[in-house]
């Protein structure tokens, strides 16, 4: 069954190029990000995987873990690491899940059989530190993700979390954000002692509140 938007993100214990790992021990009380590769050795993954080690600093600042997924096993994963390092200039340095017998990509429904019987979609989940999903995006094998977007969304999740605002559309870091619905109008100056604009009653604008 297909994890959505508030589930609990399940479990699970699996051996990582980092090591064996408790998913939920090892993300403790980080966000995470957990997205998966149809297989080792795949051109569009090699990409993804060395931008995901590029921006390592970018994800360490939003107090954010990646973890990747792959179907096959440690040994396979480490000899595609060093291409990956020659050939996107980089350092892989967070863990990748061996998955042989499909364990994390069935519990999180990564495997579409009519996309493919075996290979694994190019699934995001975005993770709490309540372990709950946030957030999920899920591309076909043959479109690679889009980095920018990937942290677009922790940000917009992160700064959700902590106030009673959403982002608007191509909305990025710094930008004016919606007040919610749910804040009555008196209740904004005392919230949002930054100012607000009415575009609509139901259309309210807000600097970004932790800027």
């Amino acid at each position: 069954m297909a994890l959505r938007i508030g589930d609990d993100a399940p479990n699970f214990q699996v051996e990582t190029t980092e090591g064996k790992i408790d998913f939920h021990e090892w993300l403790g009380d980080s966000w995470g990000v957990l997205y998966s590769h149809p297989a080792d050795y795949t051109p569009v993954c090699t990409t993804e995987l060395g931008r995901t080690a590029q921006l390592g600093d970018e994800f360490a600042s939003r107090n954010t873990k990646v973890l990747a997924v792959s179907v096959d096993d440690l040994e396979s994963h480490q000899g595609w690491i060093k291409d990956i390092n020659e050939t996107q200039n980089c350092e892989v340095n967070f863990p990748i899940i061996a998955d042989p017998d499909r364990v994390v990509a069935t519990a999180y429904d990564m495997i579409h059989p009519n996309a493919s019987a075996t290979a694994t979609v190019r699934s995001v989940f975005f993770i709490g530190p309540d372990k709950k999903i946030k957030a999920s995006i899920t591309y076909p094998a043959s479109t690679g993700r889009n980095f920018a977007e990937i942290l677009r969304v922790i940000d917009s999740l992160q700064l959700t979390a902590n106030f009673s605002v959403a982002t608007p559309a191509d909305w990025v870091q710094g930008q004016d954000v919606v007040i919610t619905p749910a804040v009555k109008d008196e209740e904004i100056p005392g919230k949002f002692p930054k100012g607000h604009t009415v575009i609509k009653p139901y259309l309210r604008m807000t600097p970004q509140p932790d800027k």
